[in-house]
């Protein structure tokens, strides 16, 4: 196998995006109004231990603070609308689509990204995600951060794993992306468990992947248990891991994150995760130390 990345070492969705559109495709991230069955009472209370009051949404806001803050650096690039906070799906169908079509009338608009649990895409929600990938451009993102169940039962997930073995099988049943979601560094996980993950995901062979390094932020269950039982990532460990993960995944499925990006103003650790471009910076020098690229180590499973 080749490197077909370049410089680059493996499939970022940035140039994938501009690929297909011929133009930046910028994500607005917004706050739908939505919550969690895991939050208002009807699997559970408290959301996730890792996640934040604001549903992960942290820089989520409307479409036109989001188109004002970003069109001056990309003048000329498009938008997807990206439905980040909490769960939205977790409405009706009435609601999603009165949002989803609100969106999507929006000059510049091409498509739309939204951020779910596998736990909550019933019947009707999946055949109005399969009417939207009819008409325009869509991926549906699935939070599973973790594919074994003692791990996730203690992070307060609130669903099993096999919902989301269902939920891919009902986004790829009718040709939908499907985005998926992992958290490194979960407390109690070693590196096999969490490349145990990656490898159930791989098998799945998702549009695309988000890798998160977990971060412990103010006012969350994980920071009421913070410090006892952690091991976190320094940042070597962590740069030499992850690209230990891109090589064995497949090469066209598609990265749209490698780290985090936690508000300042909210993170209790690791502090050395503010530094965004260092990461990325150690990634690349790291594949290029190794002379390596996404998908060097995959192997093709057998039939």
């Amino acid at each position: 196998m080749e490197n077909i990345f370049g410089s680059n070492h493996f499939n970022t969705i940035a140039p994938w995006l501009r690929q297909k559109f011929g133009c930046r495709v910028i994500k607005l991230s917004l706050a739908g109004g939505f919550t969690c069955p895991n939050r208002d009472g009807t699997k559970g209370t408290g959301g996730c231990l890792f996640c934040a009051e604001d549903g992960s949404g942290h820089y989520a806001g409307t479409i036109p603070q989001q188109i004002q803050l970003l069109s001056g650096k990309w003048p000329e690039g498009k938008y997807i609308a990206y439905f980040q906070s909490f769960t939205s799906t977790y409405a009706p169908v009435e609601t999603l689509r009165q949002r989803f079509d609100q969106a999507l009338s929006w000059p510049g608009v091409i498509g739309l990204a939204v951020a779910t649990r596998p736990d909550c895409l019933p019947p009707d929600i999946l055949e109005l995600l399969w009417e939207y990938n009819q008409r325009t451009f869509l991926w549906v993102e699935l939070g599973l951060q973790t594919v074994h169940d003692a791990t996730a039962q203690r992070m307060n997930r609130c669903y099993p794993t096999s919902d989301f073995a269902q939920a891919m099988e009902a986004l790829t049943k009718r040709n939908i992306r499907a985005v998926v979601h992992l958290i490194l560094g979960l407390p109690g996980e070693t590196k096999e468990m969490m490349l145990q993950s990656v490898d159930y995901v791989a098998a799945f062979h998702p549009f695309g992947l988000k890798l998160h390094l977990l971060h412990v932020l103010k006012n969350t269950g994980l920071a009421a248990l913070y410090p006892s039982g952690f091991h976190l990532f320094t940042q070597q460990e962590y740069i030499g891991f992850i690209v230990d993960i891109l090589e064995q995944l497949p090469q066209d499925i598609t990265i749209h994150r490698v780290t985090g990006d936690g508000p300042a103003d909210q993170l209790i650790a690791p502090l050395w995760s503010l530094h965004k471009r260092d990461i990325l910076n150690g990634i690349q020098k790291e594949f290029k130390r190794r002379a390596s690229f996404q998908g060097m180590r995959w192997k093709q499973p057998q039939p």
